[in-house]
């Protein structure tokens, strides 16, 4: 079935049109006939089932059938702070962070960042990754989908309200598994194509990181945060 995010209030009983997104999507490229049914969900939590009552040239309406408390989310939160990258390994790493249960990306600007938005197009362009993250909830289940948050500095990142435990990857010359005592609220720090500076890590140091290094070989930024991630689902499903 259909799983659509849709920005409305949704309450079972309730009839309610189509937002011109999800319209244009359901009706217009797949196609949808009345009485079609598919799966709404609203970013609040839990999703309902509805079934297409309308279709006309320019709207349609639903009707909101059933009410279910899905929650697919892992049983940690991760703060994604990801060094922003050009094309689509952005696109790639927030699509995949998304469906790996990430709780909120927040884009950094760093030394070796090869991306700077301009002012008047900030918003565009974060409004396009946003809808990357929804698009990614709707294919994998997801009903809570992740925050994209507008560009900061590193060190304008390290001087805000971060979790307890926070971890950067970087070379960790101790060979120390990190992982053994991290709580389930974690930041987790991804460098640029070109890797964090020395200073950029010893900074990170500074303020609580600790440097988690993934195995012997350089990952891409775009690799990082999925490699990164599925580790942590494995190691905190729990």
């Amino acid at each position: 079935m259909n799983r659509f995010y849709i920005e409305a209030e949704l309450n079972t009983g309730n009839t309610i049109e189509l937002t011109e997104s999800v319209f244009h999507h359901w009706v217009r490229v797949l196609r949808a006939k009345e009485q079609e049914q598919a799966i709404f969900f609203n970013g609040k939590g839990g999703e309902y089932r509805v079934t297409l009552t309308e279709i006309n040239k320019k709207n349609a309406f639903v009707s909101v059938d059933h009410f279910e408390p899905a929650d697919r989310t892992p049983p940690f939160k991760v703060v994604l702070g990801q060094v922003m990258s050009k094309g689509d390994r952005m696109d790639y790493a927030i699509q995949k962070a998304t469906e790996l249960g990430v709780t909120t990306i927040q884009l950094l600007t760093s030394e070796r960042c090869e991306m700077r938005l301009k002012y008047d197009r900030d918003q565009k362009k974060i409004d396009h990754w946003q809808s990357v993250a929804i698009a990614a909830c709707e294919q994998c289940g997801m009903n809570i989908v992740p925050k994209i948050l507008a560009p900061l500095r590193l060190e304008d990142w390290f001087n805000s309200n971060l979790p307890a435990t926070k971890l950067v990857l970087a070379p960790n010359k101790d060979q120390v598994d990190v992982l053994n005592n991290v709580s389930k609220d974690l930041a987790l720090l991804i460098g640029p194509e070109g890797g964090l500076s020395e200073a950029e890590i010893n900074a990170a140091n500074a303020v609580g990181f600790e440097n988690w290094c993934i195995g012997s070989r350089v990952l891409r930024t775009e690799t990082a945060p999925v490699v990164a991630l599925a580790i942590l689902n494995y190691r905190l499903a729990e």
